[in-house]
């Protein structure tokens, strides 16, 4: 699933960074080379994070 449109960043890619430590869209995306542009996607990317965070 996409969770940012205009980055193209897939729900993977969210929760690969969160296992690696990331505890914030912000973050995750940095970690990826990216940035947010639009900002629709931070508050998914957050709940994705809490999830993995949640597992682990």
């Amino acid at each position: 699933m996409i969770v940012c449109n205009c980055n193209a960043i897939r729900e993977r890619d969210v929760r690969e960074a969160a296992r690696r430590g990331h505890r914030d869209p912000l973050s995750a995306y940095q970690s990826l080379g990216r940035r947010p542009r639009c900002g629709q996607c931070i508050p998914f990317a957050r709940d994705v994070i809490a999830a993995e965070a949640a597992i682990a």
